[in-house]
């Protein structure tokens, strides 16, 4: 039987606040700890070749669980908030990964 496809969810971003945003992705997470469904990782990007710039992989257990996730009110709010943060509006990308390979 194989494994069920993960999805991810890529936030593109930039801010002149980063502190804030982690400071608010932080209280967030402590809010939504345990949440049946939620986010399983979350990895935060900056981008050398642009100030500023930043992307947020979050991986989840399948496309439901994100759909459901980005359903909630919660995470609407912590959009919501995110996005006051920003110097831009952010983009959001969602994938279905196709293959992980993991080097020693």
């Amino acid at each position: 039987m194989d494994a069920p496809i993960k999805f991810v969810q890529i936030i593109d971003f930039e801010t002149e606040r980063i502190d804030e945003m982690r400071e608010l992705a932080h209280e967030t997470e402590q809010r939504l700890a345990g949440r049946d469904g939620g986010p399983t990782r979350r990895t935060v990007l900056k981008d050398r070749g642009q100030p500023n710039r930043y992307l947020v992989v979050i991986e989840f257990a399948s496309y439901e669980d994100a759909m459901r996730n980005s359903d909630d009110p919660e995470t609407t709010k912590f959009a919501e908030q995110m996005a006051a943060l920003c110097t831009a509006p952010p983009s959001f990308t969602d994938c279905d990964v196709q293959e992980t390979t993991d080097f020693a």
